[in-house]
């Protein structure tokens, strides 16, 4: 089975005080012992960085502890999926054409990924946002 992790999903995976940790935690694992095959859209790198070294926990991890933290838990057997400049343009159009405005965009750009990496499953822990912005998922969006 592919599965692409969403950021939301990557987040609760990571951070062991997560509401989501453990059920998120699992999916992450499956991923590290290749009973899946686990994707990562490129473009999550830069949000999970975001997310993590900002996360209201105290104390607060330094950017270095957080580079060191991404360059582990998203070492092999996670692959990522690269996005084109085509790419951008094709989920902004999309978002346009669905009257959809803001960083929304953000989620179209993931969801974009699952296409490309033909996606069983796109883990998140926010379906109704995927849902928007990708209509046609034919039930792929699944919430660990």
């Amino acid at each position: 089975m592919k599965v692409l992790f969403d950021t939301s999903s990557l987040v609760g995976a990571l951070v062991e005080s997560h509401p989501s940790h453990e059920r998120c935690f699992s999916w992450y694992e499956r991923g590290r012992r290749g009973e899946i095959s686990a994707f990562v859209c490129s473009h999550s790198l830069a949000e999970l960085y975001s997310v993590l070294s900002t996360y209201p926990v105290g104390p607060r991890p330094s950017v270095e502890g957080v580079g060191e933290v991404l360059g582990e838990a998203l070492s092999r057997p996670f692959q990522f999926i690269p996005l084109t400049a085509a790419d951008y343009r094709a989920v902004v159009e999309s978002q346009i054409r669905l009257g959809i405005p803001g960083g929304s965009v953000y989620d179209g750009l993931i969801a974009r990924a699952a296409e490309k990496a033909s996606a069983d499953v796109l883990l998140t822990l926010n379906r109704a946002d995927f849902e928007r912005v990708w209509p046609d998922h034919g039930g792929r969006i699944r919430v660990p």
